[in-house]
């Protein structure tokens, strides 16, 4: 599929130029050549110059990404933790794309912070997603800290209980039986279990 097909891609352009114009600015040439033609070497510019755009780089490292260029690892994962969810949405898509050995590894990592669990939530989906070695452990370490009733980043609980079930690994048997008697993940714990067999 070429890359100007790709439906998260397509999702991104539209996200961006609507961010443009609720700035107040005119959609500048630049952005319609970042859609064009361009090699590596000009992405990695792109990516790498001083006083570019944020959303210049986040086009650059994402077609970079989709293109497996390693040289996109760094400012996707730094996208990945943005505060902007889409953004993380558009980093996770590319990243899961880019078959870096690192990505398993930065994504448990943000992950597990406990001082940026607000920003978790896509950082755990990937997780599920990539089904790497550092998956499960991640998944369950950040569940144990959302159990209590009170927590409010119940989401990000949540999306542990149903990557786990998906990855349905028989490490996370333990966890997932002490989310059972929590009032929003009890349910999805109980799926989740269902999945692990005996």
């Amino acid at each position: 599929m070429n890359f100007a097909e790709d439906p998260e891609f397509c999702s991104m352009i539209d996200r961006l130029r609507e961010e443009i114009g609720n700035a107040g600015e005119e959609v500048p040439e630049v952005f319609e050549e970042l859609l064009g033609p361009l090699g590596a070497e000009e992405l990695h510019h792109v990516l790498t110059a001083p006083g570019r755009p944020l959303w210049a780089r986040e086009i650059a490292a994402f077609r970079l990404g989709l293109a497996g260029d390693p040289r996109a690892f760094e400012a996707l994962v730094l996208l990945l933790n943005h505060r902007d969810p889409e953004r993380c949405v558009s980093a996770a898509y590319a990243l899961s794309r880019l078959g870096d050995p690192r990505t398993a590894r930065a994504a448990a990592a943000l992950a597990t912070n406990e001082l940026r669990v607000a920003y978790a939530l896509v950082p755990v989906r990937l997780l599920a997603r990539l089904r790497a070695p550092e998956s499960v452990p991640a998944l369950v370490t950040v569940l144990e800290r959302r159990l209590a009733t009170d927590d409010p980043h119940w989401r990000v609980g949540l999306a542990c209980v149903e990557g786990l079930g998906t990855l349905a690994d028989p490490r996370a048997r333990g966890v997932l039986e002490a989310a059972l008697p929590h009032p929003t993940l009890g349910g999805a714990a109980r799926e989740a279990l269902g999945r692990l067999g005996e």
